[in-house]
């Protein structure tokens, strides 16, 4: 008669493990049973994968980014009101439209009602942002 070889899954080896420990300590184990998953439906996966929906409540974080600077401490101690800081970059160059920390559109100041806004005016391609990181 041929032997089988036994495989060591982890159910099979916490199973094992429960064993030694009531063999050792003399205490039966109170209703161990091994985790039993259910399968999810393709029909379920495939439905909810590619609907947008989902995501329609999460909120994100976006942050447009003017330039950016060096200060030492003792600089920014001395700020003021009416204190120029100065940027790295020009005056009408586009803006940085971040989602989360990450470059994801250039765009312009404009004005709207006394309020300032951002007119996109390109969209990062996938392969840049993938450079990105």
């Amino acid at each position: 008669m041929a032997e089988q070889a036994q495989v060591n899954t982890p159910e099979v080896e916490a199973g094992q493990a429960v064993e030694e420990a009531a063999v050792q300590t003399g205490i039966p184990p109170a209703g161990v049973q091994p985790v039993q998953l259910q399968e999810i439906s393709p029909d379920i996966v495939s439905s909810k994968a590619n609907s947008i929906d989902l995501l329609m409540d999460v909120s994100l974080e976006v942050t447009i980014e003017l330039g950016r600077t060096v200060m030492s401490v003792k600089e920014i101690l001395s700020l003021g009101v009416g204190s120029v800081i100065e940027l790295d970059r020009m005056s009408g160059d586009p803006v940085d439209i971040l989602v989360n920390g990450k470059l994801i559109a250039k765009g312009e100041v404009v004005v709207i009602e006394d309020n300032l806004g951002v007119r996109i005016t390109s969209i990062v391609s996938p392969s840049e942002r993938a450079n990105g990181l």
